[in-house]
């Protein structure tokens, strides 16, 4: 199919249309730019040569003009001259190229009504490819912001089950401090209380008993809690009986 033939489906092309109905928008786009690429440039080859016909087209018919109305004037002055035979002469040749003219006067409408679509479809191709290479822009960047969410989501993904992870072990070592405590705990249970005199006995059988007590006193008579004597009347009477034992030899 020539390039003029095409002219009337590249006219009625409507690519963002087109572009609307399509699953993959990308993949078209660079499919069409291609299309489009090869197209624009067998339309600008054959503008050339078609306005280049249009322009020997053109010449001719106004040589032809200027030939017809050459041999007009010829003729006018051959019958001033008084040659009616040259007058006729001039004026079959008029008649000869006014019939030639109107032929070159249709190739040349034709030559331009042909520049004119060729111009028109050049135009067109040039303004669709714009508008697909500005959607290819908008397009490419769509699709990278696109490609960096799915890596957010996928890293938030992976966050959550990180998350879950660590409320699992969070679970998990909770439950290990109670079974901790319980086992503490019932260690604790089957202990054997010890006997509080026997623990005493032992204190005082090392002699840590009385000094004990003397420290304590002093220290409570130096803090000011309780005198340094003892006040307790039992005590005293204890401390009165251990000084009346005598000390054996």
């Amino acid at each position: 199919m020539g390039v003029l033939s095409r002219f009337r489906n590249i006219m009625a092309a409507n690519v963002n249309a087109l572009l609307d109905k399509v699953e993959d928008p990308a993949k078209m786009i660079d499919q069409t730019l291609r299309q489009l690429a090869t197209d624009l440039a067998a339309v600008k080859k054959e503008t050339a040569g078609v306005m280049a016909e249009e322009t020997r087209t053109r010449r001719e018919a106004d040589a032809n003009q200027e030939q017809t109305k050459k041999n007009m004037d010829l003729a006018r002055k051959a019958l001033q001259a008084g040659n009616e035979d040259h007058a006729r002469v001039f004026l079959n040749k008029k008649n000869e190229l006014e019939a030639q003219g109107v032929e070159l006067q249709k190739l040349a409408e034709a030559a331009q009504q042909n520049a004119v679509q060729m111009r028109q479809m050049h135009d067109k191709l040039v303004r669709d490819i714009n508008q697909l290479r500005s959607r290819q822009a908008t397009i490419k960047s769509n699709l990278a912001v696109a490609k960096a969410t799915e890596r957010v989501n996928k890293a938030g993904a992976a966050g959550s089950k990180a998350e879950g992870a660590m409320q699992a072990f969070s679970r998990f070592e909770a439950q290990a401090q109670e079974r901790l405590d319980r086992a503490r705990a019932l260690g604790a249970l089957n202990e054997v209380p010890k006997d509080e005199a026997t623990a005493l006995a032992d204190l005082y059988k090392n002699g840590g008993g009385a000094a004990l007590d003397d420290e304590l006193a002093a220290l409570k008579a130096e803090m000011g809690l309780a005198p340094a004597v003892p006040v307790d009347d039992e005590i005293a009477a204890l401390y009165a009986e251990i000084d009346n034992i005598p000390v054996e030899n």
